[in-house]
């Protein structure tokens, strides 16, 4: 019987992770890298090849297959687990030995990332290089709340508040041209934050952001207010990994 621990490990720490894993003894070992949304039944096939024990393989599929990034795993004698990258994985590969080189890679690469965080009436944009902040913006705006009564008075109310939401949407928009359209060609990811439904709003409002062709990381939607100190936490976020373990109870 296998019992399973999860652990979040910032970049340092999974690189420090890997290097552990390069130290565990030889013997009989595989590598698997599979893609993000793998189906379920493609995923127990490789299950099968990289002998992954049965009693493990419901938990490890239901991982592997709901990943957004894909999913790296290391198995052998000494060792048992499943690693949800940062970064999306590129290819479906098995390998007999514990070949960390893609992941590796993937984490020590300075990668340029745009981060652009919004909820009704507060904002945070920035671009990353790694783990450090080379341009930012954070400022708010004014957006009141919902009118809870009916009447003539509460459509006014609504329509002054969309035309808050325009200026402010506007106002946004502007300033994410600032911070990421000199790096838009360069950007390896762009990462969203906040509230879905205003990231949308944002999105269409917004030219430069509706036409980028940079890959898009998971979004960020359990932030508070976007703030400095938010932005910069979101920025040592995006770089975490997951990593679940197993070993015999």
């Amino acid at each position: 019987m296998f019992k399973s621990k999860k652990r979040v490990l910032n970049r340092a720490k999974t690189l420090d992770y890997l290097k552990e894993l390069a130290g565990v003894p030889g013997g009989k070992a595989a590598a698997l890298c599979l893609p993000p949304h793998i189906k379920p039944d493609e995923a127990q096939g490789v299950c099968k090849l990289g002998e992954i024990p049965p009693d493990i393989q419901p938990h490890f599929i239901k991982l592997a297959s709901g990943s957004k990034t894909g999913c790296y795993a290391f198995w052998s004698a000494g060792q048992k687990c499943l690693i949800l990258p940062p970064f999306p994985t590129t290819e479906k590969q098995v390998t007999q030995s514990i070949d960390l080189s893609q992941i590796r890679s993937q984490l020590e690469k300075d990668l340029l990332i745009g981060v652009v965080l919004v909820r009704l009436g507060s904002y945070a944009i920035g671009v990353s290089r790694g783990e450090t902040l080379i341009t930012s913006k954070v400022g708010t705006g004014l957006v009141h709340g919902r009118h809870r009564q009916g009447g003539s008075s509460a459509h006014r109310f609504e329509r002054h508040r969309d035309k808050q939401i325009e200026q402010f949407l506007i106002r946004v928009c502007q300033h994410a041209r600032e911070q990421i359209e000199p790096y838009v060609k360069s950007l390896d990811y762009i990462v969203y934050g906040g509230a879905w439904t205003t990231i949308l709003m944002l999105q269409k409002q917004c030219p430069l952001l509706a036409k980028v062709e940079t890959p898009a990381l998971p979004p960020l939607l359990d932030i508070p207010e976007p703030r400095q100190a938010v932005l910069e936490d979101a920025v040592k976020r995006v770089w975490t990994s997951t990593v679940y373990e197993w070993r015999e109870d």
